[in-house]
């Protein structure tokens, strides 16, 4: 009897050697767009807390950085995935990089203009012909777009992570982030009395901002993967709100290994604001870049000479159905 078993049992795996293999996770690494913080909170408690791997995925959060292009990382096979705003993916996907949304975490724009109200500026006409900080180039099409519409010049000024040329009055308006950078300017001393704002998601200039994206290769190989990241991701997401104590614990503590200056309030701040734009009380399910999302931004960036080619929706998008 024994030896019959024996037999059995080796007949299985030489007939089925899949089946040896099947709970084998399938590794993969998925690049940021930045280093460490509460931004990415989400994939950062879905990898602490096993939501990849009990999808069988051995899913790698590798951080970006100043001197990391997502976008170079997936094409050289670095990553696997990453994070990346909708209007940089299609500027690279008309650039001929086979790049594919599998789903679009952030729905809304969060970037912004700030100016102080002391300096005259009360409405977007005022900024003509003012000195604006603005980071690089991803950060510049929405800004530029709204300049050309609005038919005013302005002198454009590489922007630095210090907020003391503008407050000395060197600059008068700066590039922010509402989750990140418009907390900074309240750390500075302005109250938001104090600031005159003009966010791009009120002035018809919505772009979506971090998908998760892969080489179309990718997604053709192995769909059940791409789902599983995207399904982990947004369980790590759901977690983290659930859970923001734990999640800015396993935030921070990435910070610190990553050797990124770390301020509790600030990363509170950040991801309670994640929580805002994320959970934006919107139908729309969580992970789906909306058709028409898509094809306001893609127009803009055709409009305003930013890229020649797009692909069709259905070619770049292989998320859940809307």
């Amino acid at each position: 009897m024994f030896r019959l078993g024996l037999l059995w049992t080796l007949a299985v795996v030489l007939v089925f050697p899949a089946l040896a293999h099947a709970q084998k996770p399938r590794r993969a690494k998925l690049v940021l767009q930045w280093y460490a913080q509460a931004q990415f909170a989400g994939y950062l408690v879905a990898e602490e807390k096993g939501f990849y791997t009990k999808r069988g995925v051995d899913l790698k959060v590798v951080p970006g950085g100043a001197d990391v292009m997502v976008s170079d990382c997936i094409a050289s096979g670095k990553a696997d995935f990453g994070t990346m705003f909708l209007s940089t993916a299609i500027e690279r996907r008309g650039a001929g990089m086979k790049l594919v949304n599998i789903g679009q975490i952030v729905q809304q724009s969060a970037l912004m203009l700030v100016a102080r109200k002391d300096s005259g500026i009360e409405g977007l006409p005022d900024l003509e012909g003012a000195r604006i900080g603005m980071w690089g180039r991803q950060f510049q099409l929405q800004p530029r777009a709204l300049f050309k519409r609005l038919g005013i010049s302005v002198d454009v000024v590489q922007q630095s992570p210090s907020f003391d040329l503008f407050m000395r009055g060197g600059l008068d308006a700066v590039s922010a982030m509402w989750y990140n950078e418009y907390h900074t300017l309240m750390s500075y001393g302005l109250d938001p009395d104090e600031m005159v704002t003009f966010f791009f998601s009120d002035l018809d200039l919505d772009f979506p901002e971090d998908g998760i994206y892969c080489l179309e290769k990718t997604w053709e190989q192995d769909p059940a993967m791409c789902r599983a990241v995207l399904e982990g991701s947004l369980e790590g997401w759901r977690y983290a709100f659930a859970h923001p104590d734990e999640a800015l614990e396993i935030v921070i503590t990435r910070m610190k290994q990553q050797k990124v200056c770390a301020n509790r309030a600030h990363q509170r701040w950040m991801l309670a604001r994640m929580r805002d734009i994320i959970l934006d009380g919107s139908s729309v399910p969580r992970g789906v870049l909306r058709r028409g999302d898509y094809e306001r931004t893609k127009a803009t960036l055709l409009g305003n000479g930013f890229i020649w080619a797009a692909p069709e929706y259905t070619e770049f998008y292989k998320g859940p159905a809307q």
